[in-house]
């Protein structure tokens, strides 16, 4: 008997993907577009000129209430008292024993108030974390139905933006927000990003979005702005070396393990891992996140084995190609010893041991 198809999520903008005649596919159990012209286009529209993203799907949770710091800093890794009011920091959500429950970006909104925005897939099981970790008198709201979010990517993403909105985008910093108006309608301005690239992301009303999608495009038109998909966001985040979770990161991975040690205060105080990362970092890490290219012909996919000297030694968590670097790269766990530059290993593909050399990393970084 055939089992019935399961019911996708949409976003507000589903419509005007197939307005777009975009090619959508299951993401996450989200209908999610994941080209439009083609992602090498996409991908270069974005690092050329400027692209737009709906990532209507990530997941926001607020935090707030006179403890909110005190949550907040307790179940993330990272030193949330070093945040000024409008300032956001890349942080994870970790279970006791030091393993990724998710990555996340942490906004200070007020000194009472907390914007979190987390990975669509584990929205929901990072609300019931964090509430299941709250001892205090902070109040948790699951936020996702109350906002859509837009990323407008790449070096002409201010000019385009700032068409429509008064609020002046240039002194935003980077990794800073402000909420402000745009095109009339309530808005958090966040310059921040999965691209690599300068650019924004909007958090609006979800009754707002497509009107908004459609004015953004029109305001960008003079630059060659494009849609973009999941493809061109996936090939510029690679690029650029911007973890995935259930890829770079997952349960079974720890941040010193994918080279994340910089989001890890073990000074700030007690927080949810910490007794594990301090025992990790103390004894040392075995394994550690490695970027690669490919030297023979073949794209090192994500799960293939990866060889050295003959034998197995890790795994490719991220492969494909780099079409601003004109090469195929990708990210792979290594034993520590071998997680440097300039090492020779094997990709298996198809069952065929093919030539590739570890790399430094990001393996592109945009002109400042």
């Amino acid at each position: 008997m055939t089992q019935p198809a399961a019911i996708l999520k949409a976003t507000p903008l589903n419509s005007a993907h197939r307005k777009c005649s975009a090619r959508m596919v299951d993401f996450g159990g989200w209908d999610m577009p994941v080209q439009y012209s083609g992602v090498l286009d996409e991908h270069h529209t974005v690092r050329r000129a400027v692209g737009l993203f709906d990532v209507s799907h990530m997941g926001e949770i607020e935090v707030r209430g006179r403890d909110a710091f005190a949550l907040v800093d307790s179940v993330t890794t990272n030193a949330v008292a070093k945040l000024n009011i409008g300032q956001a920091q890349y942080s994870g959500l970790l279970y006791e024993h030091g393993g990724f429950v998710d990555d996340i970006l942490v906004h200070k909104v007020a000194d009472d108030h907390y914007f979190l925005c987390v990975n669509a897939s584990n929205q929901e099981k990072d609300y019931e974390h964090i509430v299941a970790q709250n001892r205090t008198s902070a109040q948790v709201e699951f936020a996702s139905p109350r906002y859509a979010q837009l990323a407008i990517q790449g070096p002409k993403a201010l000019p385009t933006l700032q068409k429509l909105t008064s609020v002046q985008l240039a002194p935003i910093g980077y990794y800073h927000f402000t909420d402000g108006p745009v095109s009339g309608t309530p808005a958090r301005i966040a310059r921040t990003g999965y691209t690599g690239e300068d650019g924004f992301e909007i958090y609006i009303a979800p009754d707002q979005a497509e009107r908004l999608w459609n004015e953004i495009l029109d305001a960008g038109q003079e630059f060659g702005i494009k849609p973009c998909g999941l493809g061109a966001r996936n090939t510029l985040r690679l690029e650029a070396k911007m973890a995935l979770y259930g890829h770079e990161i997952h349960a079974s991975i720890t941040p010193y393990e994918a080279d994340l040690a910089w989001i890890v205060k073990l000074d700030k105080g007690e927080f949810t891992g910490r007794a594990a990362l301090a025992k990790q970092k103390a004894a040392g890490i075995t394994r550690k996140l490695v970027g690669f290219e490919m030297i023979g012909r073949g794209i090192g996919r994500d799960g293939y084995e990866v060889f050295q000297d003959g034998t197995a030694a890790g795994w490719v968590t991220s492969g494909g190609p780099g079409p601003t670097v004109n090469k195929n790269i990708g990210l792979c766990y290594l034993p520590v010893a071998r997680a440097k530059p300039g090492e020779r290993i094997q990709v298996m593909i198809r069952n065929q041991a093919v030539d590739a050399v570890t790399v430094a990393t990001p393996f592109y970084k945009r002109a400042k």
